[in-house]
């Protein structure tokens, strides 16, 4: 079992040392762990993400492999609209690389234990300042970071992006990042009005991926109503799976 709990007293600030590196208790059997240390190097030839067998919003390529699996822990953001609703505005996140730790027998659930030593961890630290830190522990299980830009086609509104740049094997490559388009959205199968929707996103511009999921979210969705012109902004602690299909950078 990972004692994610009494491992935060000792990394404070270091949630990937917590959860992939430093996060197992001494009888884990260790196979759950072959791969330990390698990030992004671990083949996930064959591997099939877990979606609901009765959806067709979410279609897994046959004509790109999957390259990496990173599980991400970070806030979405919402405004409140005229509506009386909140509305996205983006969100923040980062990501540590799962890649090797998918036959792991904790592998299906481990965003259930994230979300609460995130949320545990959230209240003394901003996931800005939780970002900067991890950055400077580089940990090798650093693997990217989620936040929106400006549309890089309509030079309006906001698109998601996924940024392999800054640490890592692609640190400085300048085209290791994907801007995506929502293709496929699938409520969540575990609890919609908590958890954020599960996504099928396609390429706009970048070259580490041509397709990317998220599933097995936990958390991110906002209150279902606001006082427009009283209600503040907020932003909802969210963990996640992304799988990355294809890509030309290796």
């Amino acid at each position: 079992m990972i004692d994610t709990s009494s491992l935060l007293k000792t990394f404070t600030g270091s949630l990937i040392a917590t959860v992939l590196q430093y996060g197992w208790s001494p009888d884990t059997n260790s196979t759950d762990f072959k791969g330990y240390g390698k990030v992004a190097d671990c083949s996930l030839s064959g591997f099939v993400p877990s979606f609901p067998s009765n959806q067709t919003q979410l279609t897994v390529p046959s004509d790109l492999n999957p390259e990496y699996i990173g599980l991400a822990f970070g806030v979405q953001n919402y405004t409140c609209s005229s509506s009386n609703t909140f509305t996205s505005v983006g969100a923040v996140a980062e990501i540590i690389d799962a890649s090797c730790y998918v036959n792991a027998s904790w592998f299906s659930t481990i965003q259930n234990v994230l979300y609460p030593a995130w949320d545990e961890l959230s209240q003394a630290m901003s996931i800005q300042q939780t970002i900067e830190l991890v950055h400077y522990l580089n940990p090798p299980a650093n693997l990217a970071q989620h936040y929106f830009v400006q549309n890089p086609v309509t030079n309006q509104g906001l698109s998601p992006k996924w940024d392999f740049t800054s640490n890592g094997k692609f640190e400085g490559n300048s085209e290791a990042f994907i801007i995506g388009k929502v293709n496929g959205t699938l409520s969540s199968p575990d609890d919609p009005a908590t958890d954020i929707t599960w996504l099928e996103v396609l390429n706009v511009e970048g070259k580490i991926a041509g397709e990317l999921f998220r599933f097995d979210s936990v958390g991110g969705q906002p209150p279902s109503s606001c006082t427009y012109g009283n209600d503040s902004d907020i932003s909802v602690n969210y963990v996640a799976k992304y799988i990355f299909y294809g890509g030309d950078l290796n």
